[in-house]
């Protein structure tokens, strides 16, 4: 479905027009970027309350579902995957434990170190989320066709590339 003129053409155009020779077309993009993303935390958080599952223990969960069986990872590479600091994993993973999602058991190669681990309630608990949260999801890219859909992904994906070399956002917490 094809939009005309919206809220961030407008800005664009009173920029434009009270600056004129400011280049403003970034305005089209990233205004646009940041009300998608305002738009889909919100609709994430609700859909987080519909299904039961704080997004904190969703992102936890969910990380250590996609790492594969044993479905275990050490706290600092949840943390890198997850984008936050040690100490909110840490916070994390005792919320969860104390609900009998995940186990800490020490590393088999390394006695020091903690790895934490999906437990089987936990397990079922992210299978069954997951697909509710993405099955959801799908329906909100519905207006784009699979060509698009690819095109945008690709778009997306370089310029966050670019944004985290220059930046290294991923490698901070």
């Amino acid at each position: 479905m094809a939009h005309g003129e919206d809220g961030v053409d407008r800005i664009q155009a009173a920029w434009r027009r009270e600056r004129p020779g400011m280049p403003v077309a970034s305005i089209g993009i990233i205004t646009r970027i940041w009300r998608i993303a305002k738009l889909l935390e919100d609709e994430r958080r609700r859909t987080d309350a519909r299904i039961g599952l704080d997004a904190a223990t969703r992102d936890l969960l969910s990380t250590l579902r996609r790492a594969g069986p044993p479905y275990r990872l050490g706290a600092g590479e949840i943390a890198r995957q997850s984008l936050v600091s040690a100490g909110a994993i840490s916070q994390r993973v005792a919320r969860a434990e104390q609900r009998g999602l995940v186990r800490r058991r020490r590393d088999d190669a390394d006695g020091r170190s903690v790895q934490v681990e999906l437990t089987e309630a936990g397990h079922r608990l992210i299978e069954d989320r997951v697909d509710d949260l993405l099955r959801h999801e799908e329906t909100l890219l519905e207006s784009l066709d699979a060509d698009q859909r690819e095109q945008l992904t690709a778009l997306l994906r370089d310029l966050l590339g670019d944004l985290t070399d220059r930046f290294g956002a991923e490698d901070r917490p």
